[in-house]
């Protein structure tokens, strides 16, 4: 391999274009490690190609949703929403009805969820949870309490909520629902779902 050692490369006089590389070349190099690449102030990034390695991605990042109104289940406790419809999942991290994150991924996820519940009676609590590692996470949960002001028989209890959790390799999440009082309890289709998308810059 030769070397060539120059303080500036430039164009010729009329020739506004300088191509680095031509049908030989695979791999232009820039730089060795510890080096700093310097684009000045002003200059253009123009990008026609694939760029790989710069920044991140909102990845790994999942939504999934029920497909059929879930019952069979008790009341006046927390019970797992079963979500049977992956809408996209990047990582394959989703499976029965919770998402584990993959090796590598650690970070700061922002969580999302939404749900409709009611039962066949008059009822005075509906929550809807997530957990993490199999226990609730206080602050990513929406929920109606009327403190003995029933909601009427077969009104539905819409709810939806956000958050953002640190997760590690091998966490998981999934969505948990309750209903307080009496009848048949059910989470509604096609209301449930739970999704994560991993941030970048935080």
């Amino acid at each position: 391999m030769s070397k060539v050692q120059v303080d500036t490369i430039d164009t010729r006089s009329g020739t506004s274009t300088m191509q680095i590389g031509s049908t030989n070349t695979s791999t232009i190099n820039i730089g060795v490690s510890g080096d700093t690449v310097n684009i000045p102030s002003g200059v253009t990034i123009a990008n026609a190609g694939t760029a790989t390695g710069f920044g991140g991605d909102n990845t790994p990042s999942f939504l999934a949703v029920n497909n059929a109104t879930q019952t069979g289940f008790s009341l006046n406790t927390f019970t797992k929403v079963t979500l049977q419809n992956e809408i996209y999942d990047t990582d394959n991290g989703f499976s029965d009805s919770r998402f584990t994150i993959p090796s590598g991924k650690d970070g700061k996820y922002l969580i999302t969820f939404s749900g409709a519940l009611q039962t066949s009676s008059d009822y005075e609590q509906a929550r809807l949870a997530v957990y993490k590692n199999n226990g609730i996470v206080e602050n990513i949960e929406s929920r109606i309490v009327t403190a003995g002001n029933y909601l009427k028989t077969g009104s539905s209890q819409r709810f939806s909520g956000a958050g953002i959790l640190d997760l590690s390799a091998g966490d998981y999440i999934e969505l948990y629902g309750l209903i307080a009082g009496g009848g048949t309890p059910q989470f509604n289709t096609p209301t449930m779902s739970l999704s994560a998308t991993k941030l970048i810059g935080v």
